[in-house]
């Protein structure tokens, strides 16, 4: 990957994570879940600062931070260990009335797209953006929380469960803060 879609520095990075094909995963819990609690898992073996994010149905954007830059490869392993979760679940769930299709569409874009891997969930690019003054990361802040709001799906970003901008979202003890900070 070019080193101009690297997030290499320890400054917060913009970040899209989009799912392959545009596909309505996150219409589901338990898939949001795993995303949810893989975050925590980099906040707490990683040094991951989580520091706004909001889950949309097939897309996720955040605001991150490494102090040792490690932020590619957190993100590779990341999407990795969620790409792992979502198709073991996805294979296993026969209640799950779109799991041919999906599966399906993910081996068609490992074939697609060359991979050594039987499915594809993630698309390859995340274009992290630095937000190296606090002007670029406030519009980030403000677009992450908009997001469900210009997608009709809320009135207020407040009201969308998991984004940074509710106070009762799965991440909100942790949002901002480095592991050991004071809770």
């Amino acid at each position: 990957m070019s080193e101009k879609y690297k997030a290499n520095t320890d400054h917060p990075y913009f970040i899209t994570l989009t799912i392959q094909g545009w596909i309505d995963l996150f219409t589901r819990h338990q898939y949001t879940e795993i995303v949810t609690e893989s975050l925590k898992h980099c906040y707490k073996k990683k040094n991951l600062v989580i520091h706004e994010y909001v889950v949309m149905s097939n897309h996720i954007h955040l605001i991150l931070q490494n102090d040792d830059a490690r932020l590619p490869d957190i993100l590779r392993d990341m999407k990795r260990h969620i790409a792992n979760a979502i198709t073991d679940l996805l294979a296993a769930d026969e209640k799950e009335s779109r799991r041919e299709w999906i599966l399906k569409l993910f081996k068609y874009y490992a074939k697609y797209l060359k991979q050594n891997e039987q499915y594809v969930v993630w698309r390859k690019t995340n274009k992290p953006i630095v937000l190296d003054n606090q002007d670029i990361y406030n519009r980030c802040k403000v677009y992450i929380h908009q997001n469900p709001v210009k997608a009709m799906l809320v009135t207020e970003p407040h009201h969308w469960l998991y984004s940074s901008a509710n106070a009762d979202n799965p991440l909100a003890v942790i949002l901002g803060k480095r592991f050991g900070d004071k809770e």
